[in-house]
C-alpha cells in the first residue's frame, strides 16, 4: 500500500552550513540519507559551492588558519618558546604539548609571552587536526582561547572544531562572542542559524541567514545557496505556524490537522521505542530532541517538495523527520516502519555530523532498512527475479541517476550487504566501522582497519552469499 509507483531516488542534498568564506578551511557538506523509498528530487536547494581549498579564487580574501610563530617575543623565556615552536614545526606534537602544559605561571603571566603561547597552542591544534583528527585538536584550541580570547583566528578555529564534532559548547553564548570578534565573517551567522533552527526558532534562523548572505559578498554561489535555504526555512515556518505540537523526553512532534490523542500516543510510543532499541544497538543516542512533522495529505508535497506518493524523508537542513499523516491514524505497522527508518537516518546524521556524507549510501540505507525491519514487495520480486547486480562501489554515492529498476536493486543490495556485515561481524564491529568514517577514513581503509578484510574481499564474499540466497 505504501510503496506504489516507485520511480526514482532522492538526490542527496548538501546542507553546507559550515561553508567558510574567506578561510582556507574544510567545508562540511552533508548529504542527507535517502527516504523510506526512492523519491524524486525533494528540494531545489542548490548544493553548496566548491571548497575554496579545492578551487581558490584570486578575488577571495584568504585568512590563513595558522598564526605566525616565527618571531618570538624578546623575553627571558625566548629559548623555551623556541624549543616548543621547533617541536611543532617538526611535528613532534606530543613533546610540544607536554612542554606547553608545564609552562610556569610566570611564563603565562608575561604580557608579551602569553599571546605567543596562545599562538603555539593554536598551531599545535592545527597540526593535530591535520595529522590526527579534529577531536584531537579541540583541547589545544581551547587552551589557545583561554590565553587569548580576543583573537578571531583562534576563536574561529575552536568554533570550527566544535562544529565538526557537533559539540554542545558551540552554543549561543559562544557564537554571540564570535560574532562580536569577527563581525564581517558569515560563518558565525551560519552556525547561529543552525542552532536556532534546531531550537525551532525559524524567525531567528532566517535573520542570521540574511546576515550571512550580506557578508558573503565574495561568493555568488554561496549567496545563491543561502537565499535558497532561507526561502526553505521561511516556507517551513509558514507551513508549521498553524500546527500543534506535543513533546516527549526525546522528540517533538508537530501535527497538521485536528488534534487526535491516539495519533500523538502512537507516534510518540513508536519513537521512544526506536530511541531505546536503536540507540542501544548503535551505542549512540541523539544529542538533542528530534523534530517529527506529520503533514496533512494535501500539504505534504507542497511543504516538503516531495511527490504526493512519497512515504517520508529526513531533512538534514532543518533536522526534521517529515511524513504524510494520512497513514499514521490507520496503519500502525506502516507508521512504525517509516518512523524507525527515518530515525536511523536522523541518528546517523546526529552521530557523524559533517562526515555523514563519507558513509557509503548503500551502508546508510542498509542500516536504516535493517533497523526498521523494512521490506516491500518490489524487493522480494527483485530478489527472486532476473536482476543484474550493481557493484557496491557504484552504490557509495548519490543514486539520483538510477532508473526505477536499478533503484530497487540498489535498495535490495544495500539491505543484503548490511545484513551480511552485521551477521558476520556483529553490530559492535559495524559500529567501529562507522566511527572510522567519522574520523574521515576512506571506505577501503575503514574496511581493512575495522573488519580486517579488504573492501574487494568483502564485496566478493558478500556477493557469493547474495547469489546463494537468491538461488
Amino acid at each position: 500500500m505504501y510503496r506504489r509507483n516507485i520511480r526514482h531516488i532522492l538526490i542527496p542534498l548538501a546542507i553546507g552550513l559550515a561553508l567558510l568564506i574567506g578561510y582556507n578551511l574544510f567545508l562540511k557538506p552533508i548529504h542527507p540519507a535517502l527516504t523510506m523509498r526512492p523519491t524524486e528530487n525533494v528540494e531545489s536547494v542548490p548544493p553548496p559551492p566548491p571548497s575554496p581549498r579545492n578551487k581558490p579564487s584570486e578575488s577571495e580574501p584568504r585568512l590563513v588558519r595558522t598564526l605566525d610563530q616565527t618571531i618570538i617575543p624578546p623575553t627571558p623565556h625566548h629559548s623555551l618558546l623556541e624549543e616548543i615552536r621547533d617541536e611543532i614545526e617538526k611535528h613532534n606534537l606530543s613533546l610540544a604539548e607536554n612542554k606547553l602544559k608545564v609552562l610556569s605561571a610566570s611564563v603565562l603571566s608575561d604580557g608579551q609571552t602569553r599571546p605567543f603561547v596562545a599562538i603555539l597552542w593554536n598551531n599545535l591544534g592545527l597540526q593535530q587536526e591535520r595529522l590526527q583528527s579534529t577531536r584531537a585538536s579541540i583541547g589545544a584550541f581551547k587552551k589557545a582561547v583561554e590565553l587569548d580570547d580576543a583573537n578571531p583566528v583562534i576563536l574561529m578555529n575552536l568554533a570550527q572544531a566544535y562544529w565538526e564534532q557537533r559539540d554542545q559548547a558551540l552554543n549561543m553564548e559562544f557564537l554571540t562572542k564570535l560574532i562580536k570578534v569577527a563581525p564581517d565573517d558569515p560563518f558565525p551567522h551560519l552556525a547561529m542559524a543552525d542552532l536556532l533552527q534546531e531550537q525551532d526558532d525559524l524567525t531567528g534562523a532566517t535573520t542570521h541567514l540574511t546576515h550571512a548572505t550580506q557578508r558573503a559578498q565574495q561568493d555568488p554561489a554561496l549567496r545563491s545557496y543561502l537565499a535558497a535555504v532561507t526561502a526553505k526555512i521561511q516556507r517551513t515556518q509558514s507551513a508549521e505556524s498553524r500546527m500543534i505540537a506535543r513533546s516527549s523526553t526525546h522528540f517533538i512532534v508537530k501535527f497538521d490537522g485536528e488534534e487526535d490523542q491516539s495519533t500523538w500516543t502512537s507516534v510518540l510510543e513508536i519513537l521512544e521505542e526506536a530511541y531505546r532499541d536503536i540507540g542501544q544497538k548503535f551505542g549512540h543516542f541523539p544529542t538533542k530532541p528530534i523534530m517529527v512533522v506529520l503533514h496533512a495529505k494535501e500539504s505534504f508535497q507542497g511543504s516538503t517538495g516531495s511527490p504526493a506518493w512519497a512515504d517520508g524523508l529526513y531533512d538534514p537542513t532543518l533536522g526534521r523527520i517529515q511524513i504524510p499523516a494520512q497513514g499514521a491514524t490507520t496503519d500502525r505497522k506502516w507508521l512504525a516502519n517509516v518512523l524507525r527508518h527515518e530515525y536511523v537516518h536522523a541518528l546517523l546524521h546526529d552521530r557523524l555530523g559533517s562526515q555523514v556524507g563519507a558513509l557509503p549510501t548503500w551502508l546508510n540505507e542498509g542500516l536504516a532498512m535493517q533497523m526498521a525491519g523494512d521490506s516491500w514487495s518490489e524487493l522480494d520480486t527483485a530478489r527472486h527475479g532476473e536482476t543484474k547486480v550493481i557493484p557496491l562501489t557504484a552504490l557509495e554515492g548519490p543514486w539520483g541517476t538510477f532508473s526505477a529498476d536499478a533503484s530497487i536493486v540498489a535498495y535490495l543490495e544495500a539491505s543484503s550487504a548490511t545484513h551480511y556485515m552485521v551477521e558476520r561481524w556483529g553490530m559492535a564491529r559495524v559500529d567501529d566501522l562507522i566511527k572510522s568514517f567519522k574520523a574521515k577514513a576512506s571506505v577501503a581503509t575503514a574496511f581493512q582497519d575495522k573488519l580486517f578484510i579488504s573492501y574487494e574481499q568483502f564485496h566478493r564474499q558478500w556477493l557469493e552469499h547474495f547469489e546463494e540466497a537468491r538461488s
